[in-house]
């Protein structure tokens, strides 16, 4: 009695600790990244050292843009293990954001030649070498993943990288005094905050005003220093690097109506369109919704003051500006106006007949009914994409999602069967991550069918995707189904994996 009794309080931190990781991953998902810190932070105090609370940190604080504190929890994560794969990706990311670029190429390559089969370390690489290219021409040393990169380890060991970097970072900075850039490209690239940067410019000119003290005690001149110093820093940033990441649908759809001009139109419009779908397309994925707000608006005003013959397909332009509103009224939470701006951009599709932007509406229409919990309308009109859906990824998506909502609305049949085309489609493409998803959704319909047995076998086919991605976690979260369906915990325990896979 008493040894139960002392098993049962050795377990007990162990279940803590899985509840916090598990809470601060699905806080993450949600984007209440300071609340996932703290679950994190607090299961770090029952298991000190453990690499995946690290690495889920880490993430938290790269979204919140704090890159420093991101790669100190990448670099605890390795410390055990240098070769642990999802470390060395988030000290990548870290150092990437960091505005790093050799480094963070130095540990995409790493991280492929552990593990190639995984896409984002070569997508890192991509990235990390065109803003190495976009910075100095071309990357100063040429790395294959053939190559032996095991000659950084002993620096890497030897000393802590922040301060490496801070010495790459001086170094980097000597270079670029010696080619100072002109101000129109200044104000080009601090858009809006150049007012704020030429106010404090003058400010500092004041030598009265600077010898002044804040009311804690900081000298004046310190503080606009060091204001004009971050925006230094984020000039030369933003000078460096482009937006090189993978563009959305509705992106790509722009830069063709744009290339669609008629010939014998002036060349501005199609460049000013262009220049300004980067600049919207950039604030959005940096997460700045407001800034690609406004820049859309004022975009489309001007659009809508062009003739016809200046840009023979306006309406199409208009559309993808329309979807771009939207999707940035998404982010900030307006979904009603949101909704209005996607409708919009399918009533233009259709008088169009442009099938790609029919389907890129569609989708955000769908996409913004489930975010508030309008199941029935989100299936209406994801289901309306269906004929033109484009590619296999897409198709598992979908699928997956409209089965998604027919769960939520405990119509369990129609997910089973939307879950098991997902998985099909899945399979068409060999795409395992999605095959572990469609699986998992396949698995959870049909435990509320009551098909047991069925049920164990889904989740025993994602368990087997699990093993051929090398994914630990998603093993552990699949073996950790009991084989005994009647378990009261059953349910609860299948919500979690669900959870941790959507979160993948």
């Amino acid at each position: 009695m008493l040894d139960t009794e002392g098993d049962h309080d050795g377990e007990k931190p162990k279940g803590v600790f899985s509840t916090l990781m598990a809470d601060g991953e699905w806080l993450y998902v949600k984007g209440e990244y300071k609340k996932a810190i703290e679950s994190f932070t607090t299961a770090l105090t029952l298991k000190p050292g453990e690499k995946n609370c690290y690495v889920g940190r880490s993430k938290c604080y790269l979204k919140m843009g704090q890159a420093e504190n991101a790669l100190k929890d990448a670099e605890s994560s390795l410390k055990e293990d240098k070769t642990f794969f999802e470390g060395l990706y988030q000290k990548a990311e870290a150092l990437y954001y960091m505005g790093e670029f050799e480094f963070a190429l130095v540990f995409y390559h790493r991280g492929q030649k552990l593990r190639p089969q995984i896409q984002e370390f070569r997508l890192g690489i991509q990235k990390a070498q065109e803003a190495i290219e976009n910075s100095v021409g071309s990357p100063s040393v040429k790395l294959e993943i053939k190559g032996d990169l095991s000659f950084l380890q002993k620096d890497e060991e030897g000393a802590q990288p922040i301060t490496a970097i801070q010495h790459l970072t001086k170094e980097k900075k000597q270079q670029t005094q010696k080619t100072p850039k002109s101000e129109k490209t200044t104000k080009q690239l601090l858009g809006e905050f150049y007012s704020d940067k030429k106010y404090l410019e003058n400010l500092l000119k004041d030598e009265d005003l600077v010898k002044g003290k804040t009311k804690g005690g900081e000298q004046l001149q310190d503080v606009i220093q060091s204001c004009l110093t971050y925006l230094d820093t984020c000039t030369e940033f933003w000078n460096q690097e482009k937006p090189i990441c993978a563009r959305e649908r509705d992106h790509k759809l722009m830069q063709q109506k744009c290339s669609k001009l008629h010939p014998s139109a002036p060349s501005e419009p199609a460049q000013f369109l262009l220049k300004s779908l980067d600049d919207i397309d950039a604030d959005l994925t940096s997460g700045n919704a407001e800034g690609s707000l406004k820049k859309a608006k004022e975009v489309m005003r001007t659009v809508q003051g062009w003739s016809e013959k200046e840009v023979p397909n306006k309406k199409e332009v208009l559309g993808s500006l329309h979807s771009c509103i939207g999707n940035a009224l998404i982010d900030l939470g307006d979904m009603d106006k949101a909704l209005d701006h996607h409708q919009k951009d399918l009533e233009l599709a259709k008088q169009c007949k442009l099938p790609e932007a029919m389907s890129r509406a569609l989708d955000n229409i769908g996409r913004v009914y489930a975010r508030i919990g309008q199941f029935t309308q989100a299936i209406e009109f994801w289901e309306k994409k269906i004929p033109l859906i484009r590619g296999g990824l897409e198709k598992t998506w979908l699928f997956h999602e409209i089965g998604r909502c027919h769960l939520e609305l405990n119509r369990y049949k129609e997910a089973r069967d939307y879950g098991v085309r997902s998985v099909a489609a899945a399979d068409e493409i060999a795409d395992e991550k999605w095959q572990i998803n469609a699986s998992v959704l396949v698995a959870q319909s049909e435990m509320k069918l009551g098909n047991f047995e069925s049920c164990v076998a889904s989740f025993e086919r994602a368990l087997t995707y699990a093993k051929l991605q090398e994914d630990d976690s998603a093993m552990n979260a699949i073996q950790k189904v009991p084989t005994l369906l009647s378990s009261v915990s059953l349910s609860h325990l299948l919500s979690n994996i669900e959870r941790y896979f959507l979160m993948t």
